[in-house]
């Protein structure tokens, strides 16, 4: 009786610490920042002030995380079929859970924790797949961007490193290390039926036009006047090359607002224009997702034994 106390006195207090230090995290992110010109912010919110415009970015965030949420739904069920609501505890409690750890790594255990503990190897798997394609369509449309700015020398060295890793990949595949070889990785990820990994495709590319669309209207509402094809360009080399950089989850505005800069800076938009909707798309697919994930930490009850 007494160490089922402590253990839940112990769960309580990490599940605890964990929200705190997302809140705390956020907080400092959003005062300690001298790029956000907030005046500057606050007045134009006022002179542009629309119900339906901050209803239509918000549904983008909405639209983005159920996105991820079904495709985690989807991938889950060669496990076992869970819910919608289950994958939206364990999808927004994870994105707690990894916040302030290293390129969201902590989302892995996070996910983990929500099943058997014998199961832990293949959520992880799972969660790469979910991750993986998501990065697939991120670097195919970040190449596509970069080739219509014009950086034409990076977009040939991408393809050249591409096609080294693949034909490596190809030569050692068979090759293990302490048991694990690149032959069983497709081995594993061949086990998942068709049927899932084509939803999961399809869901991810859904996923990456919405929250890059999402980009685009916050540039038009700061009235950055660009050509489509330029601004949409723009957008995937920033996330392209922004994803590809080693960053915490609470850091993801700075890295790609630091990203954006550089490229938007080409383009004639002003810094603190591109700084605060940097911050926007933080704050709508991160920050608000993080507060809800957060009541789900705090009730959550692990299924490891």
């Amino acid at each position: 009786m007494k160490k089922s106390l402590q253990n839940q006195t112990f769960l309580f207090a990490a599940k605890l610490t964990i929200v705190v230090l997302c809140f705390y995290f956020i907080y400092t992110e959003l005062s300690s920042n001298t790029q956000l010109d907030w005046e500057k912010f606050f007045q134009l919110v006022v002179q542009k002030q629309s119900v339906l415009g901050v209803l239509f970015l918000l549904s983008f965030s909405v639209a983005n995380r159920y996105l991820e949420i079904v495709k985690w739904q989807n991938l889950v069920q060669c496990i076992k079929p869970i819910t919608m609501g289950e994958s939206t505890q364990q999808v927004l409690g994870a994105l707690t859970a990894g916040l302030f750890t290293p390129n969201g790594l902590g989302e892995y255990a996070g996910k983990a924790l929500f099943f058997d503990k014998k199961k832990t190897k293949k959520i992880i798997f799972l969660n790469l797949i979910c991750n993986g394609i998501q990065m697939v369509w991120t670097i195919l449309f970040g190449t596509i961007g970069l080739w219509i700015l014009g950086y034409h020398l990076w977009v040939l060295a991408i393809i050249g490193i591409l096609t080294f890793a693949g034909l490596l990949s190809y030569l050692t595949h068979s090759i293990k290390i302490k048991g694990y070889s690149l032959e069983k990785l497709k081995d594993k990820i061949n086990e998942i039926p068709k049927p899932i990994h084509r939803k999961n495709i399809l869901l991810a590319l859904g996923r990456y036009l919405v929250f890059s669309h999402q980009y685009y209207f916050l540039f038009l509402a700061f009235d950055v006047d660009l050509p489509y094809l330029m601004l949409m360009a723009t957008i995937a080399v920033v996330y392209f090359l922004a994803s590809s950089l080693p960053s915490f989850q609470f850091l993801d505005f700075a890295v790609k607002g630091s990203v954006a800069l550089f490229f938007f800076g080409k383009l004639g938009v002003n810094e603190w224009i591109v700084v605060f909707i940097s911050m926007l798309m933080w704050f709508l697919n991160i920050v608000l997702p993080v507060v809800i994930g957060s009541y789900f930490v705090l009730k959550f009850k692990p299924k490891w034994n």
